[in-house]
C-alpha cells in the first residue's frame, strides 16, 4: 500500500471518528431519558476552572479543557501510583517515561516529545500552583491534597506562555481556610507491600493566618527476583521497589478583602530502582513478549538506583485595588541531588538472548535553580469589557550529565558533564468583549524573548565533535482569537485560532555526535467545539474538533546502532482529530462520565531519515545510505484513538451508603521510536480499576477494597533500540485496602 493510500485512509478515519462522536449523543439522551423517569436524579454540580487564569464556568471557556476534582482523582491515586497514572483518563491525553518514577513526558493531541536528555523541553507545560514546572525531573511531584487537576488542550501560549505549544496540565493544590480546623487522612496497602499514605490539616492561626500541612509517603517492596549469578558484593536480588515521600506547608494572610498573601514550601525525595529494562524482551518479528517470558524476574548484572531530592517555594499576593486586580506570582524551585542508573543492555554477557556489548547508564543532575516571576494585572469592570495584563521572567541554571559504566566489570568508561543557562521574558495581554448577551470575543497577545547558553564542563574519555559551546537567541509573539456563541441557556458553541512557540533545544554532544540545537518550532491551531448542559442539568458534555501545523518541529533521534541522542527539526508536521467529554447523574445512585479521542499526527519532511536500530524488524523505506526515511510517520507515543469511562453506583446501607466505583482507559497503539518497526510498536493497552467501599453515615470516615489494572493486561510500553530488543513495561496489578477520614 502506498503513502497516498495511507493519507487517504488517515483522512477518512477523522471524518469517521467526528460521525461516531456526535452519534454517541441521541444514546445519551435516550439513556437519560429512560433513566431519569424512573428515578429522579440531582442536578450536576457545575465544574469551575482557571484556564483563562479567572474562575469561570467550564462551559464558558472558549478551550478544549477536562478538570480532574473528586471522586474520579481519589480513585486513582489510591494505590501509590506516580503522575504517568494520568495517561489515557483524560481525552488526548498521554504520559509516560522510560525513567519510571521520575522525568514524566507529556503528550497532548499526540504532540509531546520523547527526548530523556537531562535539558530537555517539552511542549506540554506543567503548571502547579501558578508556577511552570520546566525542567522534566521537576514535573513529577506527587498527587496529593489537591483541589483539582485541568487538562487544556491545544496551544495555550499568550496567557500561560512558557513551552505551551501542545498545551497545559495544570495542578492546583488545597489551600489554607480560615475559620476551622478541618483536614483528612488517607491510608491504603496493596499488593507487594504497596502502602500510600497522605493527609492534610488546616489550622486557623488567628482571624487574619491560616496554615495548611499536607503530606504524602509512598512505598513499594522490591519483588522481581534478580537472578543473575554475577558475584559481588551489593548485588541487588530484588527491584522495582521505591520509597518516596513529600511535603508541603502553605501559610495564607488576609487581613481584609483588598489582600492576600499565599506562601507555599515544598520538597520531595525518592529513592528506589530505576526503570528496569529488559534484553530481548520482544519477540523478533512482533510486538508482543517474547517467549518464557516472566516479568516477575530478571537477569541483569548492572547496578539499578534511582535518587532525587527537590524542594522550592512560591509566593502569590493578590491586591483588589478598585477595579483593578494585581497579582505578584514568585516561584523558586532547586534539585540538589538527581541520579539514575540501570543496566540499559537489559541482560549479562550470557542473556538473555543476544547482547552485542555490555553497558549501563547513569544521568544526573547535581544542581538545579529555577526562578519565574510574574507580575498580572486584570480587570473587574461590571460591563462588557475586560481585560488582563502582565510580565514574566523566567530563569534557570542547571548542570548535569552522565556516566558510562562497562557493567561487567562495572568500572567508568566515560563522563560527560555540562552546564545550561536559560533566561527568557515575556510581555502579554488578553481581552474579553461581551457584543451581545449571546456573543462573546476573545484575544491575546504575548511577545516571548529567550536566552541560552549550554558548554561542555568535563569529557572524559570522549572526543568532542564542534564547539564545547553554544548559544541561542530568539524571539516570538504569540496571540489567539476566539468567540463563543450561546445557542441558547444551557448549549455553548465556540471557535478559536491560536498560535504556540517553543524555543531552541540543546542537547548534549557523546562520543560520536556534537551538540546539537533544534531550532525554534511554531505551531498555529484551529478548533471548534460545543459545550452543554443536559436533561435539566443532569449531563454535560463537551465535543471539539481540531486542526493543526507545526513547523520546524523539534524531533529527538536516539538509539539507531549507537546510544547517542541528537535533535533535528521537521519541516512540517499534521495533526488532527475529534475530542468528547461526557458526565451524568443517571439516578441519584447512578453517577457516569465518558470521554474519547482521535489524534491523527503525520511527519511531512521528505528530507528526514534516521540511523535505523540494531536488530529490529523496520517496515519504513531505507534509503541508499542504509537510513530510514520517517516522511509520512505518525509521531511517538501518539495513540490515534483513547478512551476513558467510569461509574458510581452507591445505594443506602446500615445508615452509611455502599458502592462501587469503576474506571477504564484504552489507547491504541503507539509507536516508540521516529521511525516504524515491528517490535518497536506498542500494543493497545487497556487498564481498568474497581473499588467496592462504604461511607459511615457522618459521611467522616470510608474504607474501601480497590483494584487496579484489574485485567493485569501487561504490555511493552517502551524500549531501547540500539543493542537488542531491550524494551520495558507497564505496572501490575494491585489489589488493596483503602481507608480514609475527614475531620
Amino acid at each position: 500500500m502506498t503513502k497516498m493510500s495511507k493519507m487517504h485512509q488517515r483522512v477518512i478515519s477523522a471524518h469517521g471518528a467526528a460521525l461516531a462522536f456526535t452519534a454517541l449523543m441521541p444514546i445519551a439522551q435516550a439513556v437519560a431519558q429512560t433513566t431519569t423517569t424512573a428515578q429522579a436524579a440531582p442536578e450536576l454540580q457545575s465544574v469551575t476552572v482557571t484556564a483563562q487564569r479567572r474562575t469561570e464556568n467550564i462551559r464558558d471557556v472558549p478551550v478544549s479543557v477536562t478538570a480532574l476534582k473528586g471522586d474520579r482523582l481519589d480513585v486513582l491515586v489510591s494505590g501509590g501510583e506516580d503522575i504517568r497514572l494520568l495517561a489515557g483518563k483524560v481525552p488526548s491525553l498521554n504520559v509516560e517515561s522510560s525513567n519510571g518514577r521520575t522525568f514524566p513526558r507529556f503528550y497532548i493531541r499526540g504532540y509531546g516529545n520523547t527526548d530523556f536528555n537531562t535539558f530537555a523541553s517539552q511542549p506540554v507545560s506543567l503548571i502547579y500552583d501558578d508556577v511552570v514546572q520546566e525542567n522534566p525531573i521537576l514535573k513529577g511531584f506527587p498527587i496529593f491534597d489537591l483541589a483539582s487537576v485541568e487538562v487544556l488542550r491545544g496551544p495555550q501560549g499568550t496567557l500561560f506562555g512558557r513551552n505551551t505549544p501542545a498545551g497545559v496540565v495544570k495542578f492546583e493544590s488545597e489551600k489554607p481556610k480560615l475559620g476551622k480546623v478541618e483536614g483528612y487522612w488517607n491510608a491504603s496497602l496493596a499488593t507487594h507491600t504497596t502502602a500510600n499514605v497522605d493527609g492534610a490539616v488546616n489550622v486557623p492561626l488567628s482571624d487574619k493566618w491560616a496554615m495548611r500541612v499536607s503530606a504524602a509517603g509512598q512505598h513499594r517492596d522490591d519483588y522481581v527476583k534478580n537472578y543473575s549469578d554475577v558475584a559481588r558484593t551489593n548485588q541487588i536480588n530484588k527491584l522495582d521497589g521505591y520509597n518516596e515521600h513529600a511535603e508541603r506547608v502553605q501559610f495564607l494572610y488576609r487581613p481584609d478583602d483588598n489582600f492576600n498573601a499565599l506562601l507555599n514550601l515544598h520538597q520531595r525525595q525518592t529513592t528506589g530502582s530505576a526503570r528496569l529494562f529488559r534484553a530481548n524482551l520482544i519477540k523478533k518479528g512482533s510486538n508482543t513478549f517474547a517467549d518464557g517470558t516472566d516479568l516477575d524476574s530478571i537477569v541483569t548484572n548492572g547496578q539499578n538506583f534511582q535518587s532525587l531530592k527537590t524542594n522550592g517555594a512560591n509566593l502569590r499576593l493578590q491586591w483588589d485595588i478598585g477595579a483593578f486586580r494585581l497579582f505578584s506570582i514568585t516561584g523558586y524551585e532547586h534539585i540538589s541531588d538527581y541520579s539514575s542508573r540501570g543496566d540499559i543492555d537489559g541482560g549479562t554477557p550470557a542473556g538473555p538472548g543476544f547482547i552485542p556489548f555490555q553497558v549501563e547508564t547513569n544521568g544526573y543532575i547535581s544542581d538545579l535553580d529555577q526562578y519565574t516571576q510574574e507580575f498580572r494585572l486584570e480587570s473587574k469592570n461590571e460591563g462588557p469589557f475586560n481585560w488582563q495584563t502582565g510580565v514574566y521572567y523566567f530563569d534557570e541554571d542547571v548542570t548535569g550529565g552522565s556516566d558510562n559504566f562497562e557493567s561487567v566489570t562495572y568500572t567508568r568508561t566515560s563522563r560527560l558533564v555540562s552546564n545550561q543557562t536559560n533566561k527568557a521574558w515575556a510581555v502579554f495581554g488578553s481581552a474579553t468583549y461581551n457584543l451581545t448577551p449571546d456573543w462573546t470575543i476573545r484575544g491575546g497577545v504575548r511577545y516571548t524573548k529567550d536566552e541560552k547558553e549550554f558548554s561542555t564542563q568535563v569529557a572524559q574519555n570522549v572526543v568532542q565533535i564542534g564547539p564545547r559551546s553554544v548559544e541561542t537567541d530568539s524571539s516570538k509573539t504569540s496571540w489567539d482569537v476566539s468567540a463563543t456563541y450561546k445557542l441558547n441557556n444551557n448549549v455553548n458553541l465556540y471557535g478559536r485560532a491560536a498560535t504556540g512557540f517553543r524555543a531552541p533545544s540543546i542537547a548534549a554532544a557523546s562520543a560520536s555526535v556534537p551538540i546539537t540545537v533544534a531550532d525554534a518550532e511554531t505551531i498555529k491551531s484551529v478548533e471548534l467545539g460545543v459545550k452543554a448542559d443536559l436533561f435539566e442539568r443532569r449531563a454535560r458534555t463537551s465535543f471539539s474538533i481540531y486542526d493543526y501545523t507545526i513547523e520546524d518541529q523539534q524531533l529527538t533521534v536516539v538509539g539507531g546502532n549507537s546510544n547517542v541522542n541528537r535533535l533535528i527539526n521537521a519541516d512540517k508536521t499534521k495533526g488532527k482529530g475529534a475530542e468528547f467529554d461526557f458526565e451524568a447523574a443517571i439516578s441519584t445512585a447512578l453517577r457516569v462520565s465518558a470521554g474519547a479521542s482521535y489524534n491523527y499526527t503525520q511527519i511531512r519532511d521528505g528530507s528526514l531519515s534516521v540511523n535505523r536500530c540494531a536488530q529490529c524488524t523496520i517496515t519504513d523505506p531505507i534509503n541508499a545510505a542504509g537510513r530510514v526515511e520517517i516522511n509520512g510517520n505518525m509521531l511517538p507515543q501518539a495513540p490515534r484513538w483513547t478512551f476513558n469511562a467510569t461509574a458510581r453506583y452507591g445505594v443506602p446501607f446500615a445508615d452509611g451508603e455502599l458502592y462501587v466505583f469503576t474506571d477504564w482507559s484504552y489507547r491504541s497503539k503507539v509507536n516508540f521510536f521516529l521511525y516504524e518497526a515491528a517490535e518497536f510498536t506498542g500494543a493497545p493497552l487497556t487498564e481498568g480499576g474497581v473499588r467496592l467501599g462504604y461511607i459511615f453515615a457522618d459521611g467522616k470516615y470510608e474504607v474501601a477494597a480497590f483494584g487496579r489494572n484489574i485485567l493485569d493486561q501487561r504490555r511493552v510500553t517502551g524500549a531501547i533500540d540500539f543493542n537488542n530488543l531491550t524494551g520495558f513495561t507497564n505496572e501490575p496489578r494491585q489489589w488493596g485496602l483503602q481507608v480514609k477520614g475527614n475531620f
